[in-house]
């Protein structure tokens, strides 16, 4: 999880990668809270077979099953690189940008779309 829309207290997309092979898993866009991870983790639980690596935000120790999760911002790398793809490849991820979509559905697929290519 990590890129923000809009101000801190709107939307984040929540990311899931393949660190060792450094691939794109899948994405989820909402609140910073479970009720996301959750979704997220739902959409990715039958592929995260190995070690879940999290930094320290609390709602991660909701859905990520105790003995597959380490927190270490150490192990994040690999998903602050893809967010800096995406903010460098889809301007309505920057901060203060005249690109911005309200629309998630739109943002989502602008996100696969870019992981496609």
């Amino acid at each position: 999880m990590h890129s923000c829309i809009g101000n801190k207290k709107s939307e984040w997309i929540w990311i899931a990668v393949d660190r060792l092979n450094k691939i794109f898993i899948n994405c989820v866009i909402g609140t910073r809270g479970s009720k996301t991870g959750t979704e997220l983790w739902e959409k990715i639980s039958d592929v995260a077979v190995g070690k879940v690596m999290t930094d320290h935000w609390k709602a991660y120790n909701e859905f990520v099953p105790h003995e597959k999760h380490i927190c270490s911002k150490a192990q994040t790398y690999t998903v602050e690189g893809y967010n800096r793809i995406f903010r460098h490849f889809l301007a309505r991820l920057r901060r203060r940008t005249i690109c911005y979509n309200k629309s998630k559905k739109i943002l989502l697929l602008s996100i696969k779309l870019l992981m496609a290519k």
